[in-house]
């Protein structure tokens, strides 16, 4: 598992969108990037956390930020997913992990008392130079735009 630090590059990931796009981290230079791991489409938390970047995504455009959703699920049940509630940004079919993995999103994790290994529901926000600004571990997904900003009032 990866160990990234904020300060540190992003690794660079190639990926397939929800519809068979393909999305280079590399693409996006000049923009800052949110790029965010979650578990599983059409779940609460999941939903949540999705619908509250959509309802964002123009504040969040206007701010110079791309959007790039990443989870284990197909493509077809990202188009899905994103057709359902209008997602206006790319989510990218990570089943073979790869992309998680390199972003350490990929671990053992405790569910329901068990140690189980899955998606690490986490957040980079990533400059335009391609370089780490901020990890945030501990994802509010109802308000998670709200963390996103919070970084850059200072």
């Amino acid at each position: 598992m990866a160990d990234l630090s904020e300060g540190q590059a992003a690794p660079d990931f190639e990926g397939k969108d929800q519809y068979g796009n393909t999305v280079k981290l590399s693409g996006f230079k000049g923009k800052k990037v949110v790029l965010y791991f979650y578990p599983k489409d059409n779940t609460p938390g999941c939903t949540a956390e999705a619908c509250n970047l959509r309802d964002n995504h123009s504040v969040l455009l206007k701010k110079g930020f791309v959007v790039i959703g990443v989870s284990p699920d197909s493509e077809k049940s990202h188009r899905g997913f994103s057709e359902k509630f209008s997602l206006p940004f790319p989510l990218l079919a990570d089943q073979d992990k790869k992309i998680m993995q390199m972003y350490g999103a990929w671990g053992e994790k405790k569910m329901y008392g068990k140690t189980v290994t899955g998606v690490l529901r986490t957040t980079f926000l990533i400059d335009e130079k391609g370089i780490i600004e901020k990890i945030i571990r501990k994802v509010d997904t109802a308000n998670h735009t709200e963390q996103i900003l919070k970084y850059y009032e200072k």
